[in-house]
Order: structure tokens, then sequence, then C-alpha cells
């Protein structure tokens, strides 16, 4: 049946409400509850129904302080004591906590008082931190008015805030090592009191880059330490801050009563799939491609981020893509860069609860703050938010080749697995809700494919047994090609392990051309044949079926591609060092490969006949949006690197979709189912 699309048509395949397997985003299955254990510390008291208020913060979980290499090292632990000289010139150490009181206590009248205050007690960087972003954004950047509000009125409460810490803060916070699965929950008014730790960099022994530092192995969490005060070379910098002050703002106007729950997932070797023998259909994906809307705005999915292994990436930097603007419209996302370690490859973190504060424009350097966000996302039976962020970490390319090799391909189908099967029932074979938002995962800075990527992952959603919404960034294009693969391979029905090993056989050619790919796809599917990778004469297009999926008629928006830098590594060396790729990681998927070449090569040169009948910006003025934020804060409202190693990791992605109907696997599933930063500086309570 010849149905071709609407010029005006934004998304392709299944409904959303394939993806939560109920007709509403909210009726799909919640996450495990927050329950205290052994591998998870949760920070706050729990009532023995296990359900919290939700209109006022939980009571901090009383406990004793730990100063050890498992634990987070806190500003005010009894052990942090730092080196001051007194007026004879001797040295001798004083508790930092100490210090930081006093330092707080007094009046902060303008960035310099604000710099001046937090050099006080860092006085090794009197001489390299200049804090020039801080003094542009207030004295440059913002109106006269809205700096002077934020020194007079917001930031006095920010610092109460901070030094509020011993009181809200009573349990030792455990780090999220590698190799190790645990979990941390917090209260959304003790994420504040530590980002605002961070915000006056209050953290000891977190500022130093050196390769040898204790914490060379997590981001950076101090504001300054990346040089977050620094930046003045582009406005989407100071944007940042904007998003920044603004979630200050809010939060001690109306404390959020909220949690929000980390986990560190990995899986070791033995556990991994065996993908060339995976039997897994990829017809029996409901899949969902978009090319207007975006990942953060797919309420109740699983929404990935973009992450790099250190996460956060360059948002305390000049860093302003996916994940970056994700971790500032959404700052409590950031507290996970306190306690989180490197990921490793097979591993992946899941953020539960986050709450939405800012909305935003642009993208990279077009990157602005646009104003206040009421995030009306229901809380679940733990207090949290139902938003559930995954951080999975894509490889650095610097060729094709590298790409295509066989370990990097299942490096990623690892990656993306571990993190995609987060939750999910191992021995059961029904759908597993909700499902996926993803995208153009590494296919920015990174050097990552679309037409590779958006393969891999619909690999892991089919192994993991998760529908997959796929989100394209404006890129039509893009989305009509991603169905038509997947109309193709279903219609074929093709498996996991199949185009596994075809894409494995397509990396082998000498001559690995990216626009290759999925003429060559089309062409071994549905010859059933061991085949070549097609001439490069063939053309890069793949053509259109007739048999279209169902069709939803919106607007579109423009593509937005932020071209690979040509000086990247000019810039950051060792950018394209990637990963140590665990070889453990791939013992299994070898050797199993090994023993089936043989049977797979006769199996699939008889299978073509049988497979064809088968059937499966401009700058916003923060006072712009005054009167819009204070009717929206109404309560009636409220109820609806050190070294070169490691900047490797700080430059994040730039991430940017029969035959007869009656065998179209999508119809078969189908019916089966300012005040201004101110809000920010106006003088009026909200």
């Amino acid at each position: 049946m010849n149905t071709e699309m609407d010029s005006g048509a934004s998304w392709r395949g299944v409904p959303l409400s394939e993806m939560y397997g109920s007709q509403s985003p909210w009726g799909s299955p919640e996450f495990s509850l927050v329950s205290p254990s052994f591998n998870h510390a949760v920070l706050y008291h729990v009532p023995s129904d296990g359900c919290l208020a939700g209109d006022k913060p939980p009571k901090p979980q009383t406990g004793h302080d730990k100063w050890d290499s498992e634990h987070v090292r806190m500003p005010c632990s009894s052990h942090s004591l730092y080196p001051v000289e007194d007026s004879n010139g001797d040295s001798h150490l004083k508790k930092r906590w100490e210090m930081i009181e006093n330092a707080l206590s007094k009046p902060i009248r303008n960035s310099q008082d604000l710099a001046n205050t937090i050099l006080s007690y860092n006085t090794k960087f009197r001489n390299t931190w200049k804090f020039r972003g801080l003094h542009k954004l207030f004295n440059e950047y913002l109106e006269e008015e809205e700096s002077q509000y934020f020194f007079d009125v917001t930031l006095p409460e920010i610092a109460k805030l901070a030094l509020a810490l011993p009181k809200l803060i009573q349990s030792p916070i455990p780090l999220l090592k590698k190799q190790k699965n645990r979990s941390v929950s917090l209260s959304q008014q003790q994420i504040a009191c530590l980002l605002a730790n961070a915000f006056f960099c209050t953290f000891p022994r977190r500022n130093s880059t050196k390769p040898t530092s204790e914490y060379n192995s997590y981001p950076f969490f101090n504001f300054n330490t990346y040089r977050f005060y620094e930046a003045t070379d582009s406005d989407s910098n100071l944007e940042k801050l904007k998003c920044i002050c603004h979630y200050f703002r809010r939060v001690v106007t109306k404390v959020p009563g909220g949690v929000v729950s980390f986990s560190r997932r990995g899986v070791p070797a033995r556990g991994l799939p065996h993908w060339p023998n995976s039997q897994r259909a990829l017809a029996s994906l409901p899949l969902h491609v978009d090319a207007s809307r975006t990942i953060e705005d797919a309420d109740a999915l699983i929404q990935v981020d973009f992450a790099n292994k250190y996460l956060g990436g360059g948002v305390l930097g000049h860093g302003c893509v996916q994940e970056e603007i994700r971790f500032v419209i959404c700052p409590e996302l950031m507290v996970s860069m306190l306690f989180t370690e490197v990921l490793s490859p097979n591993e992946a973190l899941m953020i539960i609860g986050a709450e939405r504060y800012s909305n935003y424009t642009g993208y990279g350097h077009t990157f602005r703050w646009a104003g206040d966000c009421v995030d009306l996302t229901p809380f679940d039976s733990s207090g949290r938010r139902r938003c559930a962020v995954l951080a999975i970490d894509a490889l650095p390319y610097s060729s094709v080749i590298r790409e295509f090799s066989r370990d990097a391909i299942t490096r990623e189908l690892n990656k993306a697995w571990v993190g995609f099967s987060f939750d999910t029932d191992p021995q059961s074979e029904r759908p597993q809700y909700p499902g996926v938002a993803t995208g153009n995962w590494g296919c920015g800075a990174f050097g990552g494919t679309t037409q590779l990527k958006s393969l891999l992952q619909l690999m892991a959603c089919a192994q993991a047994r998760r529908p997959m919404a796929y989100f394209t960034f404006g890129d039509n294009q893009l989305r009509d090609e991603i169905v038509d693969m997947y109309n193709l391979l279903a219609r074929h029905n093709v498996t996991v392990g199949q185009l596994y090993k075809y894409i494995v056989k397509f990396s082998q050619d000498k001559d690995v051309a990216v626009s290759r790919l999925h003429p060559y796809l089309e062409q071994v599917v549905k010859s059933g044949a061991n085949t070549s990778p097609p001439p490069t004469t063939r053309s890069a297009a793949t053509k259109r079926n007739d048999d279209v999926m169902e069709t939803s008629i919106t607007e579109t928006v423009p593509a937005t591609v932020i071209e690979l830098d040509s000086q990247l590594q000019t810039h950051s060396p060792d950018l394209f060092i990637e990963d140590d790729i665990d070889q453990s990681l791939l013992e299994v998927t070898i050797e199993s490969e090994k023993k089936a070449n043989a049977h797979t090569n006769i199996q699939t040169n008889n299978q073509t006949d049988k497979n064809e009948a088968s059937t499966p910006q401009k700058r916003m003025s923060l006072f712009d949006t005054m009167q819009k934020i204070e009717s929206d804060q109404n309560p009636t409202a409220s109820n609806t690197l050190p070294g070169n190693q490691r900047r490797n990791s700080l430059l994040n992605d730039t991430d940017v979709s029969m035959d007869e109907e009656k065998s179209d696997p999508a119809t078969e599933l189908k019916k089966k189912i300012a005040k201004k930063i101110t809000d920010y500086f106006s003088k009026k309570s909200i």
C-alpha cells in the first residue's frame, strides 16, 4: 500500500502510547521504590509506610561523619583542615569550616566581594582564579537592578543554605565507585544545600587538576575548578550561569519537598548479551521516531543523557550541548558529579526524580535561558518526580574505521543495553515499560554516525525489550531513513543477532563508508546471502518503502546540527584516546560467534525465500518573565581533567527515525494495542 507522508509530518511509527504500556504517560509502571539497604544509602528519614508527605522536605537521616576514601569528604567535617599563615608568617592548620562560616556570614555586596569570599578559604588560587566571567555577568551582562537584587536578596539566602550543611546532611554520602552497584537518595533540599556549597567552592580536595589527585577519576564539582566563573568568550556560558542563579532563586524562595535517587549499574562480562546469538526479533520492538520534539519533553519515558564518562561533561566549563544543557535546566542532576566516579564501558547511571527549573532556546553557542519552567511532572510513591534520566557515554572516534570496528560496535551495544535494561525483569519475555527516549547519541563532537548509532540503540532496546522513541532534532530525512530501515528489517524477520553479524561483516570492508551502510543492509537482507558491501557508486539514499507506518501531522522544526570542530584535537590533544575496551566484555561474544559462523552461513543462505513471505535568540532579559513566573509560583498552581587525559572527556558530544498491510509489524502492534532572574529579582516574595 503506497501512502506517502504529508510534508508536514512530524513523527512516524507507533503512537507514544505504545511507549508507556498505557494510554497515559503516568499509567506506566513505576520504578522500584526507595528502600534503605546495604547498597542503597538514603540520607533522609523514610516513614514506615514508605510514603513521604510531599508538601515539605523529609527530615535528614542521622549518622556519623566518615572521612575516608569510600565517602564524600564534607566541608563541615572536623577533619577538613587548611593551612593558614599567622601574623608572624608561620603556617598552621585551621578547621576549614570555621573559615567558611566566617566568610559566608559577612555581607557580599558585589562580584568582587564574592570572589574575595571564595578565595578566603581557597588561598592557593589567589593568583589563578580571576572570576572574569562572574564579573562580566553581574557588571555588564545583567541589568544593574538585576545584579543588585541578586546580591541584596538572593545571595544571602544561598549562603544560609550552604551553611546549613551540618544540619541537613547528617549521614555520610558514599561514593558511587566503579564496578559497584550502589544507589544514593537525597532530598531536593539536601541537594540544594550541596549545590550551594559547590557554588561557593567549599568542598575539600576537589580543586586540584593534577593526575595524581585523590579525585582524579571524578568530575569537577566546585564551580570554579574547571573555570566556570572565568569564561568570557561565549554568551552561552553566561546563560548557563543565569540558569544556575534562577535555580537558587527558586529553591531559596520555596523549599522543594521531593527526593532524587542516583543508581549506578554495571554488568560483568558473563551477564552481557551474546550479541551474535541473540534471537530477539527486531519486529517485536515498538518504534516511534519524532523530528520535532526533544528528549526532555518525553514525559514518563527513560530520557537518555548523551553523557560524558565524567558526568556533566563541560557543564562547569565551555560545554553547552545535550548533557550540559540538561544539567543546567535541571541542576539537581549536577550533584551526581560529587560522588559518581568515571563510568566504565559496562556501566550506566540512572537518576530518578530531578525537577526542571528553566526553559531554554538554542544549542551550543546559541544557547539562551528562556525563563522559568514550572515542572508539573507528578511524584511517584517514593516522593520522586516521575522523570528518569539515564546517563550513558559513547566512545569518541577519530575515524569511521575505528567506529565500525567489532570491538567498538560491541562496546556501544553493551553500554546502551546496560542502561536500557535497568530495572527490567530478566525472566520475563513481555515488553518492559516505560520505553526509552533517545536520539543521536555520540554523533557530534565525538564523531559518531547516526546511521550506525540508531541501529545499535534499536538493537539494545530490542534486547532489553523496551520500546524506543527516537528524536532526530528536526532532521526529517533521518527520521524517514530510520523508519524505512526498521520496516525492512522487521519485514524480513531479522533478529538482533543477524543484524549484529551483518554490521560486523560490513565493518570488515577495507573501504568502509557510512553512506553505504543502509544500502548494504538493504541488499544483504533481501538477498539473505553473505553479500560484500556495494560499490561506492551506489546511491547512499535509502529507498522509501511503500508500507509507511502510522503518521502524525504536526509542525516540524529546523534541524540543529553542529559539525565536528576541525581544531578539536588542537584544543584537546587526547580527545580521541578511546576508553580502554575491556576485552573480557567481548570474550563471550567472540567465542560464540566463532562457534555459530558455519551454521549461520548455511542457515542464512536458505532463509531468503521464507523471509520474503514472513510476517513478524535573542538574549532574554530576566525581567521579561516577571509577571508570568509570579503567577506560576502561586501555591494553587503548584499542586497541579586533571591533565590531558581528563580533558579528553570534558569535551562532550554535540549531540544533536511493508509489503501488504497485514504483514506490517507496526500495524500489528497498533492493533494489539521575570518576575525577572528575576522572578528572580522581583522584590515581592513568591
